[in-house]
């Protein structure tokens, strides 16, 4: 017998945020690697078996009872109010409308899904059951992002107008001020020997964070500063294959695509160092404190090619471990115990029904 998902989002209505690429993986995953027992659907007005909700819009919400009788809920935990506090600048009212929504969604869930363990304690911190709680990673998928020949990567700075010959620093990710981006900025004028390039845009507009400081920067940057704007996702393998490094200098993140994509082209990282990456990345990347940090760890970088190479193997190191068979089977286990359960459950019902006749 197979059972039906259907996975509900709309994600792709903002272009440029890691929700959508990371909806349009995960699905693109369990249908070809569950199709044997699970018939998958996107946005499709039915009652399944499992209704996954990817995002938290209002007309969801409204459909939670019905999705709810029919089979098991899953709620995909994407953000959380103190990540949204440092991304967008909302009016106080409608932020703490906003924010109670948000939480009142996640706990109307029978399950959720995270994609990092370190948010199960501060879900919790909202009330929320931890042990309805699941971390399942993100994944990427190898051939959407890949690693470039020496020469095809030289060729594509020079299409993207950059010097060959420098050392360059990538980053990937919406201009918000959690996102790093006025250390970026400062780093990029304290090192005017390496090409900075920010890859991404305010797929939020004017209620970006910092928005108007941010946009005075990108409409007249330094030198060695490239803004590309908002990337499609089809031409982000190309992004990633310019840098000789990753950097991600943001305050707040739960597994971001960014890394993933990264790891995936065989570039070393450089990220904060904040608890959130302690449980998932492991030794996989580099790590700074601040600006002082970063511009030690780039510089040895550039003149130190032992020291490279072997950033380059950590990062390949995490490809490998949030490899395609690893995060489809936890994907495989979860789904079918959701399934086993809501079995289970009825069983029991039909016998009490039987029973009390």
């Amino acid at each position: 017998m197979k059972y039906t998902i259907n996975m509900v989002s709309s994600a792709d209505t903002v272009k440029g945020q890691g929700v959508g690429s990371a909806y349009d993986e995960q699905v693109n995953l369990v249908k070809e690697g569950l199709s044997d027992r699970f018939d998958v659907y996107e946005n499709k007005r039915m009652l399944a078996d499992i209704t996954h909700y990817h995002t938290v819009n209002f007309r969801y919400f409204l459909s939670i009872p019905f999705t709810k009788h029919a089979g098991t809920t899953v709620g995909y935990v994407h953000f959380l109010p103190e990540t949204m506090e440092s991304s967008l600048n909302l009016p106080f009212l409608i932020k703490k409308i906003f924010y109670a929504y948000l939480i009142r969604f996640y706990k109307r869930m029978d399950y959720l899904v995270t994609v990092n363990p370190y948010f199960i304690e501060r879900l919790a911190a909202y009330g929320v059951d931890p042990d309805k709680v699941t971390y399942i990673p993100n994944f990427v998928c190898d051939s959407t992002f890949y690693p470039l020949s020496s020469e095809d990567k030289k060729k594509l700075r020079v299409q993207y107008g950059l010097p060959p010959e420098h050392f360059t620093v990538v980053c990937a990710g919406q201009l918000q001020r959690r996102k790093g981006i006025f250390d970026f900025i400062e780093l990029a004028k304290q090192m005017p020997e390496f090409q900075f390039v920010w890859a991404g845009g305010f797929s939020f507009g004017r209620i970006t964070d910092g928005y108007e400081d941010v946009k005075k920067v990108v409409e007249n940057p330094p030198d060695n500063i490239k803004f590309t704007g908002i990337v499609d996702r089809d031409k982000m393998n190309e992004i990633y294959n310019l840098a000789d490094v990753m950097f991600l200098p943001s305050y707040e993140e739960l597994f971001p695509m960014t890394i993933l994509e990264a790891m995936n082209c065989r570039v070393p990282l450089l990220l904060r160092d904040i608890p959130i990456y302690e449980n998932i990345l492991f030794d996989y990347y580099l790590r700074a404190k601040d600006n002082n940090g970063f511009a030690e760890i780039l510089t040895r970088l550039q003149n130190d090619p032992e020291y490279y190479n072997q950033a380059v193997e950590q990062s390949w190191k995490g490809h490998c471990f949030y490899n395609k068979e690893h995060v489809l089977s936890m994907w495989d286990e979860f789904y079918t115990e959701l399934v086993r359960e809501k079995q289970l459950v009825k069983s029991k019902s039909k016998i009490k029904a039987k029973s009390e006749i």
